[in-house]
C-alpha cells in the first residue's frame, strides 16, 4: 500500500472500527448494560475507540485492533442469550454499513456523479471492502474475537469453562495465524478475502480492485 492509498485508507478504517464498536456499546445499552455509556464509549467519535498499539500494528501490518467496548453481562435478563446480540452487533453494523455505501456508490456511478477510476470513488470502495472483512473477521469463532462470543453463548453449559479458558490465548492464535501466512505465503484467512470480495461485488455491482 502506498502513501496515496493509506491515507485513503484510514479514514475508512476508522469509520469502520468506530461503527463496528459503537453497535457493540449500544445494544448493550438497549439490553440493559449502562457500562459503555458511563465510559464514554456510546459515542460515533473514534478517537473514543483508537487503541494505540493496535492502530499502529493496522499501519504497519495491516492488521489491527480497537479497543472493545466494556460489557457487563449482569446488566442482562439473560446473559448468554443477550451477549449473542451485542456481539453479532459490530459485524452486523460493518455489514449494514457496507450495504448503504455499496449502495451510494453504484448509483453515484450509474449517474455519472463519480467517475469508476476517481479518488471518491476509491474512498467508497474502501470504505465497503474494508467493512466486510472486519465484519467477517470478527465472526471467525477464535477468541476474543465476536465470533467466538457467540459460540460461547450457544455451547452447552458443562463445555462454557474450557471455553472461556481458551479466550486466554485466542490473541496468540490469531496473531500466529496472520504471521505464519504473512511469511509463508499459506493465508488461513485467505477464505474471509475471497467472501468480503463477493460481497463487494453483491453491493456495488463491480468487482473488487483489491
Amino acid at each position: 500500500m502506498n502513501i496515496a492509498q493509506l491515507i485513503l485508507f484510514i479514514p475508512s478504517i476508522l469509520l469502520a472500527l468506530t461503527v463496528h464498536e459503537f453497535a457493540h456499546g449500544f445494544i448493550a445499552f438497549r439490553l440493559g448494560d449502562p457500562t459503555a455509556r458511563n465510559m464514554g464509549r456510546l459515542t460515533l467519535n473514534p478517537l473514543a475507540h483508537l487503541d494505540l498499539v493496535g492502530t499502529l500494528a493496522l499501519l504497519i501490518f495491516h492488521f489491527g485492533w480497537a479497543k472493545p467496548v466494556p460489557v457487563n453481562p449482569s446488566y442482562f435478563r439473560n446473559p448468554r442469550r443477550d451477549m449473542i446480540w451485542v456481539s453479532l452487533a459490530g459485524p452486523g453494523a460493518n455489514i449494514l454499513l457496507a450495504l448503504i455505501t455499496g449502495m451510494c456508490q453504484k448509483f453515484m456511478v450509474i449517474s455519472g456523479i463519480i467517475d469508476q477510476f476517481s479518488i471518491p470513488h476509491l474512498m467508497l470502495a474502501f470504505t465497503v471492502f474494508i467493512n466486510l472483512m472486519l465484519a467477517f473477521f470478527n465472526l471467525i469463532p477464535i477468541p476474543p474475537l465476536d465470533g467466538s462470543k457467540v459460540v460461547g453463548g450457544l455451547i452447552p453449559l458443562q463445555y462454557l469453562a474450557k471455553w472461556e479458558a481458551f479466550e486466554r490465548i485466542g490473541w496468540i492464535v490469531i496473531i500466529g495465524l496472520f504471521f505464519f501466512g504473512r511469511y509463508t505465503g499459506v493465508f488461513f484467512f485467505s477464505p474471509i478475502f475471497k467472501l468480503s470480495r463477493l460481497f463487494y461485488s453483491l453491493f456495488t455491482g463491480e468487482v473488487t480492485l483489491f
